[in-house]
């Protein structure tokens, strides 16, 4: 458990003066008051003992049998009852010294005891983790949390906020509260919708995040803000993705640039990895990666780059092959992507079976490759190339026997993923140390991509971003050229938070929208109060927002996001605890003005 620390005056009541986790031997011969839950109980003979949990870790409790009293007591008491004991600190023998607790140099030997809780059997053990499903641990989180590691993951999420506004207060950030119920967004996830009693037919939105809300305030003049938001969006679970509500740590600054950004970032994430975990960054400054680059390298926006791989382009090499699988895929938009295994030449066949598996659900037709083997080439497209193109391969790269190469073939973006979904696939062939955290910035995303579906040209990320050349880019280079000023943060593989610098000034953003086939009419009607607010002068401001649960989630060594969150909902968006979402009254809709018109099928249930 997490020790506590403070003053043990400040404790001073009829239940505790001190912590279990705070008792050591500097308290030897003293008498102490302390509270807590009862973690485990052991009859040896002629003595119980009891190990007496609080937050801050465990004590154990010595019961004499000639207090016949507190030996009844005692004797009756079941796991996880809640007591409150008065007792003197004595040391322990030496061989009975625990190393593995605070306190386990000493003991306590009860003169009192109150039973303040009896607890009735568990639905599952605290002291002993055993596999338990999510369902029940969800259903009695309450229990759950009081398990050792679940318990000091929301205590280190605590003092992770704790230090993030410690930080960012020293630097002259402002922290501000944005609203919850605020006007329904037609852009991003699905809103979560709350009705208005006294604006029949109206409703709210929870905020998808405080977007707007913080890029006025840049508007209002305050030049640095930031907040641990609360944010809704009605999507679907993952791993990493609480459904229905995550927190993120909220920031904008006024008159920066990029560069201006990332320092405070990068100091805030260094500061809080070497502050208060075990772990080390692995560059720093953090690496920056084109957008066009970290596809070409390492097929995804979202790189670990502690996996030991990088992509080749080999797409010129084939440019006049007689592979014409190959050489119809070197026009321009399209790609030939290679990926070397050193030494894997002579793996099984089941090997090759499984990563083919592999291509094919990442939405590759097959998986070409070559061996490299001491009896000479193998692989189901060696037939089809020319010893030239092979002995150029070999030279780009550096192919030795016993190496084999990967091909994916297409379209260059559908080639990059494909490839680098096999080079994840293939980095569970590597140890990759937990303990590594290799950061890294993706800059220079594209403003505009080309929408095949539609034939048109639409916005790619972030319709809000400042173009780079501003309004001289727009108008003189082409729109799939542009770049915008749109960054992201990358963490072994997973995204933490995405940012710009924002497009702060109306004529450059109706030429935006105009490119994606907006009209001057359908901009003001959507995001009107913003062009309204901008044209009142509105400096040049940029932020991010930093996914607060992700974050503790890496620090942590979870796998699962809802580890660190202490009243998570499951994968089906449901509060087992509570109940929710519920059912309420006719009383309550009539009140709202909503009639219900349910799907057939759940209306003929209920």
């Amino acid at each position: 458990m997490t020790t506590a620390t403070g003053s043990s005056s400040a404790l001073q009541n009829r239940f505790r003066t001190h912590y279990c986790g705070s008792l050591g031997l500097e308290l030897k011969q003293e008498d102490v008051s302390l509270a807590g839950w009862v973690h485990r109980i052991r009859d040896h003979g002629g003595l119980i003992f009891i190990d007496l949990r609080d937050h801050t870790g465990i004590c154990q409790l010595v019961i004499q049998p000639e207090q016949e009293e507190l030996f009844r007591q005692a004797s009756h008491l079941h796991a996880e009852s809640v007591i409150a004991i008065r007792g003197a600190v004595v040391l322990r023998s030496p061989e009975t010294v625990n190393p593995r607790l605070a306190s386990g140099s000493i003991e306590v030997l009860v003169s009192a005891l109150t039973v303040e809780s009896n607890a009735h059997p568990l639905p599952f053990p605290v002291a002993d983790e055993l596999p338990t499903s999510e369902e029940l641990r969800l259903k009695y989180r309450f229990i759950d949390l009081r398990r050792e590691k679940i318990h000091e993951n929301i205590i280190f999420r605590s003092r992770i906020s704790a230090a993030i506004r410690r930080y960012l207060e020293e630097r002259d950030f402002i922290e501000i509260q944005t609203p919850i119920l605020t006007s329904s967004s037609p852009e991003g996830a699905r809103d979560f919708l709350v009705p208005s009693r006294l604006h029949p037919g109206k409703f709210y939105a929870l905020p998808q995040a405080p977007q707007q809300f913080k890029q006025l305030l840049m508007v209002a003049g305050f030049p640095r803000y930031f907040q641990i938001a609360p944010c809704f969006r009605d999507e679907d679970a993952r791993a990493d993705r609480s459904p229905g509500e995550f927190y993120q740590l909220d920031m904008e600054m006024a008159f920066i640039e990029q560069d201006d950004l990332f320092e405070i970032l990068e100091g805030m994430f260094q500061h809080l990895v070497s502050s208060m975990s075990r772990k080390r960054v692995t560059q720093f400054p953090f690496p920056r990666i084109s957008y066009r680059d970290v596809m070409n390298r390492f097929g995804t926006d979202k790189p670990d780059l502690r996996i030991p791989l990088e992509i080749a382009d080999v797409t010129p090499l084939f440019v006049n092959s007689g592979f014409k699988v190959f050489a119809s895929n070197t026009k321009e938009g399209c790609a030939v992507k290679a990926l070397v295994l050193k030494g894997r030449g002579t793996e099984s066949r089941l090997f090759y079976d499984k990563a083919e598996k592999r291509a094919k659900e990442l939405g590759s037709a097959g998986l070409a490759y070559i061996q490299f083997r001491e009896e000479g080439l193998k692989g189901p497209i060696v037939k089809f190339m020319s010893e030239g193109e092979i002995a150029t391969m070999k030279e780009q790269l550096s192919l030795e026997t016993g190496d084999v190469v990967f091909f994916a073939a297409g379209k260059w973006e559908a080639a990059c993923r494909i490839m680098g979904g096999m080079r994840t696939y293939f980095g569970e062939l590597f140890t990759l140390d937990s303990d590594e955290l290799s950061f890294c910035w993706i800059v220079d995303f594209p403003m505009y991509e080309y929408n095949e579906e539609a034939k048109k040209v639409d916005f790619s990320h972030n319709p809000f971003s400042m173009p780079q050349g501003e309004m001289e880019a727009l108008e003189g280079m082409d729109p799939l050229d542009v770049l915008a000023y749109q960054y992201d943060i990358v963490c072994n593989g997973i995204e933490l938070s995405s940012g710009a610098i924002r497009n702060h000034r109306p004529d450059i953003m109706y030429r935006a929208f105009e490119i994606a086939g907006y009209s001057k009419e359908e901009v003001d009607l959507r995001f009107g109060h913003m062009i309204e607010a901008f044209k009142l002068g509105a400096p040049p401001h940029g932020g991010i927002a930093p996914g607060l649960d992700r974050l503790v989630m890496i620090l942590r060594d979870e796998q699962n996001i809802r580890e660190v969150i202490a009243f998570p909902m499951n994968q089906q968006a449901q509060d087992l605890m509570m109940s929710a979402p519920s059912e309420v009254t006719p009383a309550q809709l009539r009140e709202l003005h909503i009639r219900l018109e349910l799907p057939k099928e759940e209306a003929k249930g209920a």
